[in-house]
């Protein structure tokens, strides 16, 4: 079996091929917006959610193109959202993955659009047949999607941590504000493949449980390396969330704690994959991965 980092690597290659087909450049008026869409969408990054969508749906033996198409919508989801999460009226970030943000490569119009463009064309991916032949397991990837992204999702996390509340969040404000925020889409990669192999509810669930451990994991980890990594490391800016005064895991519960909380959620991600046996395991290692990044 391949390690987790190799196994990454080998997804991250796939959907970057696939992402660079599905956004063709276009010399045309309107070429702008696209180049400032495949910029962000093809500017690397760990791919963990669609890895997260390509390894669960390999527990059910789903056709590996039908996965890929559904990965490649989700990273354009993401990507979207750290396209707006930079603008100047959100984190106003001038680095994101080691290059300039899309706002400040062309301009904040641009990236509003750019970002527009790739949430929209998200769902056209998952809504054509290459995603799943059968209109009804596409239905269910379209609606958990939209779901999983917008108000009672990520938008909804997005609009807490914008809030002048931010600060004088406790520990469960915390808690739930990243579990929408950063956990959505992470819930939603995972219940993705579920969904792509029609799992039983047993199964849908372990998946999702698993998601929400390493999710809450996976954001402890980012409030470690806000504090204790460099800028080169993350590929961003760091201290940022301490230095506006918001409440994190880490001004929270300590250093110390956070990491303790962060390794008891990885360990139960990986009691909740008991059901799948060794076919998991990769999974597992995955988790062990969000624990140990440094990026």
């Amino acid at each position: 079996m391949q390690d987790v980092k190799t196994a990454l690597a080998v997804r991250a290659y796939a959907v970057q091929d696939r992402l660079d087909a599905l956004l063709p450049s276009l010399s045309a008026p309107e070429g702008e917006v696209i180049e400032a869409m495949r910029y962000s969408a093809l500017g690397g990054g760990k791919r963990l959610r669609p890895f997260l969508v390509m390894e669960t749906a390999a527990l059910f033996e789903v056709a590996e193109n039908n996965a890929l198409e559904v990965a490649a919508a989700l990273e354009m989801v993401h990507c979207y959202s750290l396209v707006h999460d930079d603008l100047p009226a959100m984190d106003d970030s001038d680095l994101r993955r080691g290059r300039l943000t899309v706002h400040k490569k062309w301009d904040d119009a641009t990236a509003i659009l750019a970002g527009d463009g790739l949430l929209t064309e998200a769902f056209a991916v998952l809504a054509d047949s290459k995603a799943h032949p059968e209109a009804d397991v596409r239905l269910k990837l379209i609606s958990g999607l939209a779901a999983a992204s917008g108000a009672a999702g990520m938008v909804g996390g997005q609009m807490i941590d914008l809030s002048p509340n931010r600060t004088n969040l406790d520990l469960d404000g915390i808690t739930r504000l990243q579990a929408l925020k950063t956990g959505a889409l992470i819930r939603y990669a995972c219940q993705a493949g579920a969904i792509l192999g029609k799992a039983g509810s047993e199964e849908y669930q372990a998946l999702s449980l698993y998601a929400e451990d390493i999710g809450l994991a996976f954001q402890i980890v980012d409030d470690l390396l806000d504090h204790e990594a460099t800028p080169e490391e993350t590929g961003k800016p760091t201290g940022v969330d301490s230095d506006a005064g918001k409440a994190t895991f880490v001004g929270q519960l300590g250093l110390n704690t956070a990491r303790e909380k962060a390794e008891e959620l990885v360990q139960s991600a990986k009691s909740r994959l008991d059901i799948f046996a060794g076919k998991a395991q990769l999974l597992r290692d995955t988790a062990t991965f969000v624990l140990e990044r440094r990026s």
